[in-house]
């Protein structure tokens, strides 16, 4: 089988916080070196060591860390190897899942560590035949597809999830905030280069933007030496064009003081920072001045119009960017908008064009899984502050 990219996507719990990795590659294809690759990055040992981290049996090198559980896809259980595999894995103790496969019978309570189950083929179920299952085994949710799903796994005995629902227009009944247009203003003021006193007068109309702005950049991921306590002083600190990035992020913050954390910060943060380390291994490479820069602009704002409920192209009319980067996010074209393509398709887990895709840019498979590896440490570190 051709080798593939190793594609991570963060595990979910009840309150949309992180707390788990699931490890995938396209059908058809194998890896080599993932669990290596994970586990041997300097970021690793950074992660919440109760995360477990989901890695196709075909991945996994063992002996490796307990939280590397391999995960056996249930139509390969037949196979001789893979049989041989599970029964040494039992023999050493280790934890193992199970992704369940379509139009079966879940395994018994206990038989798996933990198991995958899609939502829309637990609803073909006997009613309570998930929570029986629960009572020994860790249920996971995996093709969480929209809100509705997402609802009824949340009632059902799940305890982690995908995230694909993230990727559809806002939970039913939800409004954007107000601060969110005004956080727009803030940043065509950012790129147009404007006076300090202009934009504090933006945090002047919404205080609790300043709340947000300082909770950010007094977070781990910028760990300063004091405190910052005011947007002038967040200038002179950090200077305009690192604060222009947490203002992009910022405006994926919660505006409730961060009593429920908004998941999209997270996704448009890790989106971000993989298109920053990406895009300079470009060829060609993007036409975009701070190429760095601009291209975590380009991931950071690719969700924006599911956060506003508004469309890409009214919102990118509000935003003095360059024509590549509109084109980019707009219409998905030049090698950057390519990779940003690439980076949205994998969100969705349609691995396979995704896979395509990053072959066709020439991304290196080992550049890929340790750019993610990298984002998802950034990202998280954000996240806790946000």
């Amino acid at each position: 089988m051709p080798l593939g990219y190793s594609f991570i996507h963060p595990l979910l719990t009840q309150d949309d916080s992180c707390a788990g990795y699931l490890v995938e590659h396209a059908a058809g294809a194998t890896l080599a070196g993932t669990t290596t690759g994970i586990v041997q990055h300097p970021q690793f040992p950074r992660f919440d060591k109760r995360h477990p981290w989901f890695v196709p049996a075909d991945g996994f090198e063992n002996p490796g860390p307990e939280q590397i559980i391999p995960c056996f896809a249930g139509e390969q259980l037949g196979m001789e190897a893979i049989k041989a595999q599970e029964t040494e894995l039992r023999k050493a103790k280790r934890k193992l899942a199970l992704h369940v496969p379509p139009n079966s019978k879940l395994p018994a309570p206990g038989a798996w560590d933990y198991a995958f189950v899609p939502p829309a083929q637990a609803r073909t179920l006997p009613p309570f035949a998930l929570h029986g299952l629960a009572s020994r085994t860790t249920i996971i949710a995996i093709g969480v597809q929209n809100y509705s799903d997402h609802t009824w796994a949340q009632s059902n005995a799940y305890t982690l999830y995908t995230g694909e629902f993230l990727l559809t227009h806002s939970a039913p009944g939800k409004k954007a905030d107000t601060s969110r247009q005004k956080m727009l203003e803030l940043l065509a003021l950012i790129a147009q280069d404007a006076d300090t006193e202009d934009l504090n007068e933006i945090f002047r109309q919404e205080p609790k933007l300043s709340y947000s702005l300082l909770r950010l950049v007094n977070s781990a991921a910028i760990a300063p030496r004091t405190p910052i306590t005011s947007f002038t002083q967040a200038i002179n600190l950090l200077g305009r064009r690192p604060l222009e990035r947490w203002l992009q992020l910022l405006i994926y913050a919660d505006p409730d003081d961060g009593q429920h954390p908004n998941p999209l910060l997270y996704k448009a943060a890790v989106r971000g920072r993989l298109m920053e380390l990406l895009a300079p291994k470009l060829e060609p490479l993007p036409d975009l001045p701070n190429l760095p820069d601009n291209a975590f602009m380009i991931g950071c704002f690719s969700l924006l119009d599911i956060l506003l409920g508004i469309s890409m192209p009214e919102i990118l009319l509000q935003l003095p960017i360059s024509e590549t980067a509109i084109e980019a996010l707009a219409h998905h074209a030049g090698s950057a908008g390519k990779l940003l393509q690439a980076l949205e398709i994998a969100d969705s887990r349609n691995l396979a064009t995704a896979d395509r895709l990053l072959e066709e840019l020439a991304i290196d498979k080992d550049d890929f899984l340790k750019a993610q590896i990298d984002a998802l440490s950034w990202a998280s570190r954000i996240r806790q502050a946000a």
